[in-house]
């Protein structure tokens, strides 16, 4: 049976992956980037920042380039890159080992807000440790 979800997922990675790479190609070939408001505005460098340029390192193959400029990000590349191979094999039917169930139980279990809490939690420690060195 084809997840109809699993294709809404990696719809939606595609859409960002396809953007993140615009931008990337856009920095490296012609030196344009958007400037983070953030940083602008407080003079501390963003979660995210460092992201374009790091996409543009990964374009020229130099990984230790892209880590200097944003590990977590990079680490987040990779985790999202698997996943969507996951989506991708869901999407189109093919089963694998996959999750065991009282893991996906649990992780089902978790309301929204908690996840969110944490998303935003790990963005703020990744910002003050990024800027307080």
């Amino acid at each position: 049976m084809v997840s109809r979800r699993a294709g809404t997922r990696l719809a939606g990675v595609g859409v960002v992956a396809a953007s993140g790479l615009a931008l990337s190609a856009l920095y490296q070939f012609t030196g344009l980037g958007i400037a983070c408001p953030f940083l602008q505005l407080t003079g501390w460098e963003c979660p995210l920042c460092g992201g374009t340029r790091m996409g543009a390192a990964l374009l020229r193959g130099d990984v230790a380039a892209a880590w200097y400029l944003n590990p977590v990000a990079l680490v987040g590349l990779g985790v999202l890159a698997v996943l969507s191979l996951v989506w991708f094999a869901q999407w189109r039917g093919v089963r694998g080992p996959g999750v065991p169930r009282r893991w996906r139980a649990a992780l089902r279990s978790v309301p929204d807000a908690v996840w969110t809490t944490l998303w935003l939690g790990g963005a703020v420690v990744w910002t003050l440790a990024r800027n307080l060195q």
